[in-house]
């Protein structure tokens, strides 16, 4: 127990070391999803994490702005020997969606001093670090890929909340791949002095992350890294994530709950979750529970967790659970690109007649689609998803043709379900593209 803490404080002095809030760095302006057999249909079968879209994308010029509010970029790839892919600076209600970002000396996208940026269904690959968020507000990292960070220190996440506060931030849903011998990961998710409100904490929740080290400091998921608050860590699934799979290192009111940590026995791996204090800063009132964990020390040995009374009582860390069933599976396979997979399952239909007789076109579609039925419905209803399980519309049907208004959907797969007397009678996938 000794080495975890001399391996905890060497953590706590390179971060307070290298983590700063400055903006000096150097910027360079430069299957069908339906069975066609006529008695039976398909269920769509998909994950939540990761960038969903599978349309092209147009070569650019790293994007440099100030003060700009209020735009989308969208579509885009971006490679950057010398510097960031995306830099915005003083910048709001910015949407950054549908690209990819590789092969970036710099970050992919460095954010500061900006409010309202949300990064949605983006890939990057080879890049110093995947987001940097610094002074910022209202700050949203969800359904994206990022692929072999490359460091170095005080660089290597796939996203870093450096001084971030207030609501509206999150980082979900988001999928974190490091290939050892490809990359030099130090945090894969990092909050660095960075505090959400009682009512609107800072989310991170059901991303997957694989792959950590060689570092000795690094894991997977550091809070209160210098202080913070009001953080939910949830229902995230790690597997060889470095040093440590989850940290507490201070702060308060944060909360760790529902996930899993699974490591092996790696040169460097350590604990699975721990709380200790590693600051001056206040440590206590915070809550780990719920959690299962396999963590292998690199000696050999069983290290689930560690807490050492410096963050107080931490609520619910009896709850915990050491789970000798946990392995590398937890995560599939592959897990980078595979949001843009559909499988199909072939089961009974509810009822095969109207189902025949339920068509979508066209599709893929742009702004608009329409669904025509062949047969009177009852009540019947469209209700559309993304990948995620989200509903997004939901209206009415007539029993000739309705046309619904796909303007405000992104590019991406959907989920179309029909219902009639609040029974499912067809799914089908729609395909946006633009």
């Amino acid at each position: 127990m000794k080495l975890i803490k001399i391996i905890s404080i060497f953590f706590a002095l390179s971060s307070a070391t290298f983590c700063s809030c400055s903006n000096n760095e150097p910027v360079m302006k430069v299957e069908s999803a339906k069975n066609q057999s006529s008695d039976s249909i398909s269920v769509i079968r998909k994950v939540s994490q990761g960038s969903a879209y599978i349309g092209t994308y147009k070569a650019s010029a790293p994007i440099i702005w100030s003060g700009i509010t209020g735009q989308t970029i969208s579509g885009i790839d971006i490679e950057n020997a010398t510097g960031n892919s995306i830099d915005l600076t003083n910048c709001s209600n910015i949407t950054i969606q549908n690209s990819k970002i590789a092969h970036c000396k710099g970050i992919g996208i460095k954010l500061y001093n900006c409010s309202n940026i949300t990064i949605i269904n983006c890939s990057m690959d080879s890049v110093s670090s995947g987001v940097n968020a610094c002074n910022c507000t209202g700050i949203k990292f969800e359904y994206n890929e990022v692929k072999n960070v490359l460091g170095p220190m005080p660089r290597g996440q796939m996203i870093q909340f450096d001084a971030v506060s207030g609501g509206g931030n999150s980082i979900s849903y988001n999928i974190g791949e490091n290939i050892a011998g490809q990359s030099f990961p130090e945090d894969e998710i990092s909050l660095y002095k960075s505090n959400g409100l009682a009512n609107d904490p800072i989310i991170i929740a059901g991303n997957w992350i694989r792959g950590g080290g060689p570092s000795n400091s690094g894991g997977g998921i550091m809070t209160g890294d210098a202080g913070g608050s009001f953080v939910i860590v949830k229902d995230n699934i790690l597997v060889n994530p470095g040093q440590y799979g989850i940290a507490i290192s201070s702060g308060n009111n944060i909360t760790v709950q529902n996930n899993k940590v699974f490591s092996q026995q790696l040169p460097f791996s350590n604990v699975g979750i721990y709380a200790f204090n590693q600051y001056p800063s206040s440590c206590s009132t915070n809550t780990v529970t719920n959690n299962s964990i396999n963590f292998t020390y690199k000696s050999g040995i069983i290290n689930n967790t560690y807490t050492d009374g410096t963050c107080g009582t931490v609520t619910g860390w009896q709850n915990n659970t050491y789970d000798k069933t946990l392995n590398a599976s937890i995560l599939p396979q592959k897990i980078i690109g595979l949001s843009k997979e559909i499988t199909t399952e072939v089961v009974a239909p509810t009822v095969p007649d109207v189902k025949k007789k339920i068509t979508l076109f066209p599709n893929p579609a742009q702004n608009q689609v329409t669904i025509e039925s062949g047969t009177e419905l009852t009540d019947g209803k469209a209700t559309i998803y993304n990948v995620s399980g989200q509903k997004l519309i939901d209206l009415p049907l007539n029993n000739t043709s309705t046309q619904i208004v796909t303007s405000n959907l992104i590019v991406g797969i959907y989920i179309v379900k029909i219902t009639s007397a609040n029974q499912l009678i067809d799914e089908q996938k729609l395909i946006i593209q633009r």
